[in-house]
C-alpha cells in the first residue's frame, strides 16, 4: 500500500508511505523558502516526482479554512480524536481509483509519536499533545486505539508564548496577533532567571494569561497594561524571571494531573509544538511517572503530515508503526560549480575539515538528504569548534538573531556523558542537559545547559568521521551546530543559495556533499 499525505496551513508538508516504510518526508519551507510556509506548486511537483507510481490512498490532514483552528473545518478539520475524527471514501487521483483518508489535526500529532515509537507490539501508551491549541492527554490501547483522557490547558504553547508579546514592546495590539517564532526566543531568555520566589505580580500575571479560555483571539495585550511586565522589555530581567516561573507553572498544571491520573507506569508518548520546548522534555524524563518518555524529531506541525499518514495505514491495516529515518527530505542539489577563481575544490577529507575549524573557521556543512523538523541535524549545518564566547558572537551575527540565542553542540554519542549530564543520549536535540567542561564555553548557555544532539555512525557516519578526527586533534569531540538557513527561511538546499549565504555572511568555507570548498588565497 502506498500513502501520498499532504498537510495543509503553516508548516505545510507532504509525506509518502508505503508498506511501512517512510519515502520521504518533504517540507513546505525547506528549500530556502519562508519559515511555517504553507504547500506551494512546487513542492507538489517534486513530491510526484519522487514517486513512481500512482498511490492507494490519498491522507488529507484535517484542517481549518482559515488561520485560526476555530475556523469553518476543511475535511475533518482541527480538534476530535473519537467519532466523526476519521473519514474514509472513494475517489479519483488522476483518473486512478484511490482512497481519500481525512483525520484531524489533533489525531496527527498523537499517531506522529505512535508510529514513529521504537517498535514495541501489544504495547499501550500515554499520549500527550501540547501545541499552540491543544493540551491534552489520551491513552492508546494495545491495538493503537487512542482515546481521550483530559483537556488540560487550552492553547499552551499560545500561552507559553504571550507573555513574550507582553513585554515587548514591538509587539503589536490588537486581537489575533501572533508570532511562531516567540516560543523560541523565550526558551532561550528562560536560562537568564534568577532564582526567588513566585511574587504576587507575577502570580497574578501568570494566573491570569492561564486561566483564560482563548489567549490569541480573545486577548489584546493592551488589556494587561495593569501587568508589571507590560512593555517591560524581554531584556529586563523581572522579565526573565517571570518567564522561567510562567514555564513552570504552565507544565505544573499537565504534571499535577499525570502524577494523580497516569498510574499505569506507561511509556509516555510527546507531541505538538510544545515537544521543542528541551526543558519540558527534561522534566517529564527525569518525573519517574513513565517507563519511557518519546518525543519524534518532529513533534510540531512539521510532522503533522506524517502523523496523518500512520493514522492512514493504521485504519487499513491495522499497523501504526512505520520503519523511518530522520534525514528524509530531498538530496542537496548541486545546480552550481563554486566559482574556481574564487574557491578551491577538492574531496571531502574528514581530517582536513576538522584541522579548518580547529583553526576558527566556520564551515556550512550539506551532505545527502535533509532532516525532517525544525533542527539542524548534521545534513543542513553551520559547524564550529565550540571553545569560545567569541564563536558564539560570530555564529549569532551569521544567523542575524539576538545574542541572547544558545548554541547547540553536537557530539559522539559515546563521549558524551564526559562533556554532559542529564538526558545524555539525545539523537533529535530535543533535550537540555548541563555541561560539565568549562572548555565549551561556545555551547554553554548562561545557565550551564546545552541542547545537545548525540551521533553514531550508524545514524551518520558522515559527522561521526568529523567529530572523530576533531577529537585525535583536540580531545574533544563535540562541535557547535546550528541550523543552515536564512533568517526566517527553511534549510537552504542548493549550492547557489548556500554560497550566497556564506559570501553575504562571512562563512569560511562548505562542505557540499562528498567536496570540501574554501575561499582561494587572495
Amino acid at each position: 500500500m502506498l500513502i501520498l499525505s499532504m498537510k495543509e496551513g503553516h508548516d505545510g508538508g507532504i509525506v509518502a508511505i508505503e508498506d511501512g516504510k517512510l519515502l520521504f518526508a518533504l517540507e513546505s519551507e525547506k528549500d530556502n523558502y519562508p519559515r511555517y510556509d504553507r504547500i506551494t506548486g512546487e513542492l507538489m511537483a517534486r513530491a510526484a516526482g519522487m514517486l513512481d507510481k500512482q498511490p492507494d490512498v490519498v491522507a488529507l490532514g484535517g484542517w481549518v479554512k482559515g488561520e485560526f483552528s476555530v475556523e469553518p473545518p476543511s475535511r475533518t478539520g482541527y480538534f476530535g480524536v473519537g467519532e466523526g475524527a476519521i473519514s474514509d471514501e472513494a475517489g479519483k487521483f488522476f483518473g486512478k481509483d484511490v482512497r481519500y483518508f481525512s483525520s484531524t489535526h489533533e489525531r496527527s500529532h498523537i499517531y506522529t509519536s505512535l508510529g514513529m515509537a521504537p517498535a514495541a507490539p501489544g504495547q499501550a501508551y500515554y499520549s500527550l499533545v501540547w501545541e499552540g491549541n491543544i493540551g491534552d492527554f489520551y491513552r492508546i490501547d494495545e491495538r493503537g486505539e487512542a482515546t481521550h483522557l483530559q483537556h488540560v490547558l487550552t492553547d499552551p504553547g499560545a500561552k507559553y508564548a504571550y507573555l513574550f508579546a507582553l513585554a515587548d514592546p514591538g509587539f503589536p495590539l490588537g486581537k489575533g496577533k501572533f508570532r511562531f517564532n516567540d516560543a523560541g526566543k523565550q526558551m532561550a531568555l528562560t536560562g537568564f532567571a534568577e532564582p526567588g520566589p513566585l511574587t504576587p505580580d507575577e502570580q497574578k500575571t501568570i494566573d491570569f494569561i492561564l486561566d483564560r479560555d482563548g489567549i490569541i483571539l480573545g486577548l489584546s495585550k493592551e488589556e494587561m497594561s495593569w501587568s508589571h511586565l507590560y512593555n517591560a522589555g524581554v531584556w529586563s530581567q523581572e522579565y526573565r524571571n517571570a518567564a522561567a516561573k510562567h514555564s513552570q507553572a504552565i507544565f505544573n498544571r499537565f504534571y499535577d494531573y499525570a502524577e494523580k491520573n497516569l498510574t499505569e507506569g506507561l511509556p509516555l508518548l510527546i507531541s505538538g509544538g510544545c515537544g521543542l520546548n528541551c526543558d519540558w522534555n527534561r522534566l517529564w524524563r527525569e518525573s519517574g511517572l513513565f517507563s519511557s518518555v518519546f518525543v519524534p524529531p518532529c513533534p510540531n506541525d512539521s510532522g503533522s503530515a506524517l502523523g496523518t499518514a500512520i493514522d492512514a495505514q493504521w485504519f487499513y491495516t491495522g499497523q501504526a508503526t512505520i520503519e523511518w529515518d530522520v534525514y528524509a527530505g530531498e538530496n542537496f542539489v548541486e545546480d552550481v560549480v563554486p566559482d574556481p577563481a574564487k574557491y578551491e575544490t577538492r574531496p571531502l577529507v574528514a581530517s582536513e575539515v576538522a584541522k579548518y575549524i580547529k583553526d576558527g573557521n566556520i564551515i556550512g556543512w550539506a551532505r545527502g538528504r535533509y532532516e525532517m523538523g525544525p533542527r539542524a541535524l548534521g545534513n543542513r549545518s553551520i559547524l564550529a569548534a565550540p571553545f569560545t564566547v567569541d564563536t558564539t558572537v560570530r555564529l549569532n551575527k551569521i544567523k542575524r538573531r539576538e545574542d541572547y540565542r544558545p548554541i547547540a553542540p553536537i557530539a559522539l554519542e559515546s563521549d558524551a556523558p564526559k562533556w554532559f549530564v542529564g538526558s545524555v543520549q539525545d539523537p533529535y536535540m530535543l533535550y537540555f542537559n548541563h555541561v560539565t567542561s568549562d572548555e565549551l564555553k561556545a555551547i554553554t548557555h548562561v545557565d550551564g545547559t546545552a541542547r545537545t544532539q548525540t551521533v553514531t555512525r550508524e545514524r551518520n557516519a558522515g559527522i561521526t568521521d568529523l567529530l572523530e578526527a576533531f577529537r585525535e586533534q583536540t580531545g574533544f569531540s563535540v562541535l557547535c551546530n546550528t541550523s543552515l538557513n536564512n533568517n526566517g527561511r527553511g534549510f537552504l538546499n542548493r549550492t547557489s543559495d548556500l554560497i550566497e549565504y556564506g559570501e553575504t555572511y562571512g562563512l569560511d568555507g562548505y562542505v557540499i556533499n562528498d567536496t570540501f570548498v574554501t575561499p582561494r588565497a587572495s
